[in-house]
């Protein structure tokens, strides 16, 4: 498919710049592709959404200050934005500075702490640090808001910029969707015996990048770390067995998800742990083996998260609604409001 089936026009006032409270107070439009219908809710509304025998699933992954400045030995600045940890004091980074940074050079960080390069892979800077990577960013890193954020990070952002149930430290982004739930919401949920488990997939750098080729197929997706632990297999196997459904709270559950479910070699329908990096896409024709329903926000337009919605509620019907959001003033990206995805059939082949 061409990058340009998956434009739509955005006013950029409709990009939130700041979040709603209270959290559940967002839109939530619900598009139930099954029985046709188009429904302006607010978030609060999703319990009414769901059955008992239905399963929410979260992504626990945890924002951390991923944003730091230095100085290079010759007195250069460089900010630095982590992608991912590869070991304790290791990690790949994008780097900006007036000149690269070559092997071997390094960088003076606050708190004593400074780091050398010892390789590339593609676009990113592998640094070795003097001092654990999360302690450091922990202590001296900045929030790193999205890019269509246009202001600088707030003190509020620590906390607004995450889930409330982030436990799970190493995400340069918020799992967004996940940011509409608070305790009046999960207490409604519970009232209607709306069970809950969570995966792990660490959201990199690389989520804002473009698509740069016309061509989708040739389009190269960045690796994220993952894990889908028992305890969700468990969960999601036992939902199955009742008839349930497996509601994804977020992209990143989807292709956590769909990842475990493409690792299992036995192809049974069992979803086994699946733990490592992934760089599924998930684009139009793609079948879905694990999720069935999709809480999810409004995506940029030609990204390959606007593309794994496609595939999975159908492109004409996600940018029709798209076209209504933008009608109906909704708000979009990270702060803004969500959508309740139900495809015309259970997508699923476990």
């Amino acid at each position: 498919m061409d990058l340009r089936d998956f434009h739509f026009d955005l006013p950029p006032e409709l990009i939130a710049q700041e979040p709603i409270e209270p959290r559940s107070a967002s839109r939530l439009l619900a598009l139930d592709a099954a029985r046709g219908t188009l429904r302006d809710l607010k978030f609060s509304d999703l319990p009414d959404l769901l059955a008992p025998n239905d399963l929410l699933v979260f992504n626990d992954t945890r924002v951390i200050p991923a944003r730091a400045h230095g100085v290079k030995e010759s007195g250069g600045r460089v900010e630095i934005l982590l992608e991912r940890v590869l070991a304790p004091h290791r990690a790949l980074v994008q780097l900006r500075a007036s000149k690269g940074l070559r092997v071997g050079g390094s960088v003076q960080f606050g708190g004593g702490v400074n780091a050398h390069m010892v390789g590339r892979e593609g676009e990113f800077y592998e640094l070795e640090f003097s001092d654990g990577v999360l302690k450091f960013l922990e202590a001296h890193g900045e929030v790193p808001l999205p890019p269509y954020i246009q202001r600088a990070a707030e003190a509020s952002d620590r906390d607004r910029y995450q889930t409330l149930f982030a436990r799970s430290h190493g995400a340069v982004a918020a799992p967004t969707a996940g940011l509409h739930f608070d305790v009046a919401l999960f207490e409604a949920l519970a009232a209607r015996q709306i069970k809950q488990t969570f995966v792990t997939l660490h959201v990199g750098a690389g989520t804002f990048a473009p698509v740069r080729v016309k061509d989708i197929d040739a389009h190269v997706m960045h690796a994220e770390y993952l894990e889908v632990p028992q305890s969700a297999c468990d969960a999601i196997n036992d939902t199955r067995r009742i008839g349930g459904r497996i509601v994804a709270v977020g992209t990143t559950v989807v292709r956590s998800l769909e990842t475990a479910a493409l690792a299992n070699a036995t192809g049974d329908g069992t979803l086994v742990p699946y733990q490592g990096t992934t760089r599924i896409f998930i684009k139009p024709g793609f079948r879905f083996r694990a999720v069935d329903v999709l809480v999810t926000n409004f995506h940029l337009p030609q990204s390959t998260l606007l593309m794994l919605c496609s595939a999975f509620i159908g492109r004409e019907a996600l940018l029709g609604a798209y076209r209504h959001a933008v009608e109906a003033r909704y708000r979009f990206f990270s702060y803004g409001d969500a959508m309740f995805l139900a495809p015309n059939k259970t997508p699923h082949a476990l």
